[in-house]
Parts: C-alpha cells; structure tokens; sequence
C-alpha cells in the first residue's frame, strides 16, 4: 500500500491545495493525507469538516470490500484443495501396521484424485511384491537369516515406491488438504492387535505355532 503521508510531507502548501480542490481526481486516501498535512502545518483546509467524514467512510467501505474478497478467494481455495492422506501418514501406516493398510490409503488417495483406473494397478503390484516378499522370507528363514528388523527392511522399497512412483504419476499434487489419519492408524492397529490375539486363543494355531518354533531350535 502507498504511504501517502510520507507523499504529501514532501509537497508544498500549493500542491496539498490542489488535491483538496480537486479531490475527485484522486484516490480517497490520498485527499485524506493531504488534509492531514495542511492540519498538520497549522493551515487547515475550510473543506475539511466537509470532505473528510465522505471520505473516511469511502475508505472504509473499500477496506472492508477488500478484505471480504480476501477472505472469500481464501475460503474458495480451501474448498478446492481435495482431502488427502499426506505422504507421511502412508510411511507412517505402511511401516507400524503394514504395506497393506499404506496402500489401501494411496488408493484412496488416487480415487479422490480421479485415479480409479490405475488403482488396479496398484493392487496387482502389492500383490506381486508380496508374494516376491513371502518367498524371499520363507528361504531366509530356512536359511537361518530371517530377523524381525530384516522384515522392515524387505518391506522398505514398496512403501518407497508409493512415495516416488505412485504419488506424483496417479496422485500427482502437494497441495492438498490433510486428512486425518491417526482414526485410520488406530483402526488398523485395533484390528492388528484383535486379529493376533485371537489366533493366539485358537488352540489350533497355538499348537501349529509351538510346533513351528520347536522345529526352528532343533535346526
């Protein structure tokens, strides 16, 4: 915003005159300043009991004009922003309840972003890398390789691929409004944690599992 009141220090008696005289030529503000000054100066206008309350209130009118369409271009934009979960809510998802739930969220994502068609895409490549992954896994343990930590680590390019793949070519924007995702984390781990409980419960499992774990300390 111009500094009109710095403007008109700088102007002669004469020139200030000129903007009260023919205060219809310039900006509201402007007329304001100038007979601001001339008040300052000890000369005040004869117009100023008459001009300035028109004025100020033009000002006025114009500031609030301003400022309501401020707020409604901010407003608009907030309403096209579409919701999504931000890249760090599926790493965060993807790497304390599974690469599952982190897809399941990217697909959301891809469908809120008109991306319906490639999220078959998405699925047959989880899929795949799952199944790579449960092979891989099955001869580690065989080979006595196999460590919870090494678990993470196999699952750590696939969550990398949502991140740098399927993000910028399905997703395709950062300027999004956030969702929240601490509903979904704690749904998912209420489902992890019940389903693991009651297949301890199952006497069935229970057995398969000491089995399974008497094996692994005989070899």
């Amino acid at each position: 915003m111009e500094d009109y009141a710095a403007k008109m220090a700088l102007k002669p008696d004469a020139a200030l005159r000129e903007y009260v005289v023919g205060y219809a030529q310039y900006r509201e503000e402007a007329v304001l300043a100038a007979l601001d000054e001339l008040r300052r100066r000890g000369q005040p206008a004869p117009e100023d009991a008459t001009l300035r309350p028109t004025l100020e209130a033009t000002v006025q009118q114009q500031a609030a004009a301003t400022q309501a369409a401020r707020e409604t271009t901010a407003d608009t934009a907030e309403e096209e922003l579409t919701p999504l979960y931000s890249p760090a809510s599926i790493v965060v998802i993807s790497a304390v309840v599974s690469v599952v739930a982190g897809a399941f969220l990217l697909g959301i994502n891809m469908y809120k972003r008109k991306r319906g068609n490639a999220i078959l895409g998405l699925v047959s490549f989880v899929l795949l890398y799952l199944i790579g992954e449960a092979l891989l896994l099955r001869l580690l343990v065989a080979q006595h390789l196999f460590s919870p930590f090494m678990a993470f680590l196999l699952d750590l390019p696939l969550i990398l691929a949502y991140i740098w793949w399927f993000w910028p070519r399905y997703v395709g924007t950062y300027q999004f409004q956030p969702r929240n995702w601490l509903l979904p984390l704690g749904i998912c781990l209420l489902l992890k944690f019940s389903l693991a409980y009651l297949l301890l419960l199952n006497p069935t499992v229970a057995q398969m599992l000491k089995q399974q774990m008497e094996q692994m300390q005989q070899r």
